[in-house]
C-alpha cells in the first residue's frame, strides 16, 4: 500500500477507480477508489469489512430541489447515498457498512447564493446515512481548501490529501 504514504493519486494504475464529480462507483480489493477536487462537494465512502467491498460518491448538492439544471442524478446526496448503499450491499442488509466523509469546504464565502453549500452538503449526506442507519466512523470536513479522497478496500483506510495540510488518514 505504498500509495498511502508517498504516492499521489494522479499516478493511477489498473486498480485505481476514479470517481468523477457527481458520480459514484463500487469496487473490491485490490482496487482503490479515488475522487479528486472535493471543495464544497462531499466525498462519501461506504465499506464492508467482511467482503472488502466498498463504494464512493462525489456529492455536489443536497437534493434535486437545489438546482434547475439537468445533469447527473448521483450528484445529489438524497439520490446518491441510498444508491451507493444499495450498490455496495447488492440488496443484502446494510448493518456491516461504515461511512467516512471528506470535503464540505467553504470555497466561495463571498458569494451569497452558494455560501454554506459545503456544510449543507455534509448535513444532507449525514441525514441520508442516518435514515439508512449507517454510522459515520470518521470525517475530515469543513475548512476552506480542496481535498482528494482515497478508499483502500483491504482495510477500509481512507486517505485524504490536500496541498495545504498534506495527508490525513481516516
Amino acid at each position: 500500500m505504498s500509495n498511502t504514504t508517498g504516492g499521489f493519486w494522479a499516478d493511477p494504475d489498473e486498480n485505481t477507480v476514479v470517481v468523477a464529480t457527481g458520480e459514484l462507483a463500487v469496487a473490491v480489493h485490490p482496487q482503490v477508489l479515488v475522487t479528486p477536487a472535493l471543495g464544497s462537494c462531499v466525498g462519501v465512502t461506504l465499506w464492508d469489512a467482511f467482503t472488502r467491498r466498498g463504494g464512493m460518491a462525489h456529492i455536489m448538492l443536497p437534493s434535486p430541489s437545489d438546482t434547475r439544471l439537468g445533469g447527473l442524478a448521483d450528484r445529489f446526496a438524497t439520490v446518491a447515498v441510498p444508491r451507493l448503499a444499495e450498490a455496495v450491499t447488492g440488496g443484502l442488509p446494510r448493518r456491516r457498512l461504515v461511512a467516512k466523509l471528506a470535503g464540505g469546504s467553504t470555497m466561495f464565502g463571498g458569494e451569497a447564493n452558494i455560501t454554506g453549500i459545503g456544510m449543507r452538503n455534509v448535513d444532507a449526506v449525514k441525514q441520508q446515512l442516518s435514515l439508512l442507519r449507517i454510522p459515520v466512523v470518521a470525517e475530515d470536513i469543513g475548512g476552506n481548501y480542496a481535498r482528494t479522497m482515497e478508499l483502500y478496500l483491504d482495510t477500509g483506510l481512507v486517505v485524504v490529501r490536500s496541498y495545504r495540510y498534506g495527508i490525513k488518514e481516516l
